[in-house]
């Protein structure tokens, strides 16, 4: 799997300024990249000797995932389902087929919104394996694109003795890429708890989860980013509460086709790119996975829509949306008991 994204959440081991109490040994730090993108631990309370052996440890479980997940390697278990072209169910992971059913059960929520089948159309727009087309796609291809997709024909069978993915439509093309991210950062954390790591921090690309303080006793903070090229640039800032976090964002992967932006953020309905005013939306939730799931669906909604449904589904919700030249926010009850300070608007 390889994503383009760049970090839209900064992570923020703070503690309380002033008198706070500061511990003798920082938090220790780890990162690198998968995925196309890149990932981050940081772990309180740790033997700084465990460092090697943890890199090492973390960086093997995020190249299974992406040897699970990705549609850049034409030998991972996902593309080889892609490659197969009759209905006999595959053999997956307990693991991918949790995935899979998360990600049906959003994509129904979103009456679509989210659909892990976009894969086609995401190939179409430059945003997969392939290149970047030279041209808009003509609407005969797009109609072609999109004739391959929807989640009605993808199916989990699960049994006693393991579990299978099976498709109707043999051209069916699964990309698990709009939520691999949050599927990662959960299995960081289950890494760090099979460890004995209760206290720590831990993100792969937009997507992260956190647990216990910070090595400063305080709990640990994240803050979201404004949608500008300053890096740091904070929109608002939250304490998880022991959950996951994830953002989708439609303003920084991009290019430029026949003149006009093209996001990344590909609408199921239409075939196309979104060209709304949403520009940002982030979801809080138990598990990094179920936030990766609904901030891609929601994005995709737009606005008033987006707004809707994470009052419906009881959701913790921020969105940034455009207006002339500058940007207005909007955060569900849910969202703001885990607010901690957000800028001037």
């Amino acid at each position: 799997m390889r994503f383009q994204n760049i970090l839209l959440i900064s992570l923020l081991a703070l503690g309380l300024s002033g008198c706070e109490k500061k511990s003798s040994q920082p938090a220790l730090v780890l990162e690198g990249k998968t995925m196309g993108t890149v990932w981050r631990v940081s772990a309180a309370g740790v033997d700084p000797q465990r460092k090697a052996a943890l890199q090492q440890l973390i960086q093997q479980q995020l190249d299974r995932d992406d040897g699970e997940l990705s549609t850049w390697k034409s030998d991972s278990v996902l593309s080889r389902f892609n490659q197969y072209q009759g209905n006999t169910p595959q053999p997956v992971s307990a693991d991918m087929a949790d995935i899979v059913i998360e990600a049906l059960r959003i994509g129904h929520k979103t009456s679509g919104a989210m659909d892990i089948t976009v894969g086609p159309l995401v190939n179409l727009w430059g945003f997969g394996p392939t290149k970047q087309p030279a041209h808009t796609p003509s609407e005969a291809e797009i109609a072609a694109a999109k004739a391959l997709t929807g989640l009605q024909h993808l199916r989990v069978i699960q049994g006693v003795d393991g579990q299978w993915l099976q498709k109707d439509l043999p051209g069916l093309y699964v990309d698990l890429s709009t939520m691999g991210e949050g599927y990662a950062t959960d299995h960081l954390a289950r890494l760090m708890e099979q460890q004995g790591i209760t206290n720590y921090l831990v993100s792969v690309g937009g997507a992260v989860l956190s647990r216990g303080v910070n090595a400063s006793q305080q709990p640990w903070r994240v803050a979201i980013q404004k949608p500008t090229d300053r890096e740091n640039a904070v929109e608002a800032r939250v304490d998880l509460q022991g959950h996951g976090i994830s953002t989708s964002g439609s303003y920084r992967n991009y290019y430029e086709l026949d003149g006009k932006r093209i996001s990344h953020v590909i609408d199921p309905t239409t075939g196309r790119p979104i060209e709304h005013k949403l520009v940002s939306a982030t979801v809080i939730a138990t598990t990094a996975l179920e936030a990766d799931g609904w901030d891609t669906g929601l994005m995709v909604l737009g606005s008033e829509r987006a707004k809707a449904l994470a009052l419906k589904e009881h959701l913790a919700v921020y969105l940034i949306s455009k207006q002339g030249d500058g940007f207005t926010h909007w955060m569900s009850p849910q969202f703001k008991t885990f607010l901690i300070d957000q800028a001037s608007q």
